[in-house]
């Protein structure tokens, strides 16, 4: 049942060029269907006036409204509140349809952003488990993490150890804001409404990935750490090798290295450093190890079976 529902509580953006969405507020007619059908939908903020009124383009020349009382889910600080409605503009934001009627003498259609994410939040926090994977879109980043949207602009937060085993300094060395992820719900404090997300799990065990790969192979990584004893090289998200201490090395460099070995039984891999360079381009796309209909994770276990010691995740 949550998998079908799901599709209606998708990030901000993700309904935006849908052909159903299009139908919907391309007419007056398809407004008033949604209307009775309370229907959640996107459409890109033009304007915000002095009193933190929205403004949205929609179909045959109608003007929506999302007055300022609707733009948002009540927040603590009024201020926060402010910026949070001023952002939208120039992104896509969702909304219900209230009516129709006049605004400065001009017809106008008037929308609830609030009502959609009212609707949302209420149902992540009835049906939503632990270990639900959910479509997200990244929104902004903290040193502690990321803030992503799980569904009609409600933000979580995933933070910074939940986003790889691989360790980041930034969550931007991960992905940028704007990205589309995939993550599961962590933990939901259904006192508060808060959901929290997790990311490393999608990411494959130490044995997916480290099957990618094998002793002999010449092979670039980033450097993530450098300690007294030598440097971790990050292969894949949820991999990283070890390679001895070399002078002029910075954590960020893109590194050459040469693997040597591979121990599952003690998650060990031992590297060669090569070579290491300055490198700017964007993080590379992540690799999910999860069929794409997978919607749920009951456990997800990282080290081998071989390995006395045991890591993993039971939500």
């Amino acid at each position: 049942m949550y998998k079908r529902m799901s599709l209606k509580y998708l990030p901000e953006g993700a309904l935006l060029n849908l052909p159903r969405n299009k139908a919907f507020i391309g007419s007056r007619k398809g407004l008033e269907s949604a209307q009775k059908l309370g229907e959640i939908l996107e459409a890109v903020a033009l304007s915000c006036d002095n009193d933190l009124n929205l403004t949205v383009r929609l179909g045959e020349g109608l003007v929506g409204v999302i007055p300022r009382r609707e733009a948002t889910l009540p927040l603590p600080d009024r201020k926060e509140k402010d910026i949070a409605v001023i952002s939208r503009v120039g992104k896509a934001v969702c909304f219900k349809v209230l009516g129709f009627g006049k605004k400065d003498n001009r017809p106008c259609v008037f929308l609830s952003r609030r009502a959609a994410q009212e609707d949302c939040l209420e149902n992540h926090l009835r049906h939503l488990l632990p270990g639900q994977i959910l479509s997200v879109r990244v929104t902004h980043e903290e040193p502690f993490g990321a803030f992503v949207d799980i569904g009609c602009g409600i933000v979580s937060l995933l933070s910074i150890d939940c986003i790889s085993v691989s360790r980041i300094s930034h969550p931007r060395d991960r992905f940028a804001c704007g990205d589309f992820l995939r993550a599961a719900v962590k933990c939901i404090d259904r006192q508060t409404g808060r959901i929290y997300m997790t990311e490393k799990e999608l990411l494959g065990s130490w044995e997916e990935n480290a099957a990618l790969f094998e002793p002999g192979q010449t092979v670039t990584g980033l450097v993530r750490s450098i300690e007294d004893y030598g440097i971790f090289v990050e292969l894949t998200p949820n991999l990283a090798g070890l390679a001895e201490y070399k002078e002029g090395v910075s954590v960020g460099d893109r590194a050459t290295v040469f693997i040597k070995s591979i121990n599952p039984e003690r998650m060990k891999i031992k590297l060669v450093l090569i070579d290491s360079y300055k490198d700017f381009s964007a993080p590379a796309p992540l690799r999910y190890f999860l069929p794409e209909d997978c919607n749920r994770l009951s456990s997800w276990r990282y080290s081998p079976d071989c390995c006395p010691k045991s890591v993993g995740t039971v939500f």
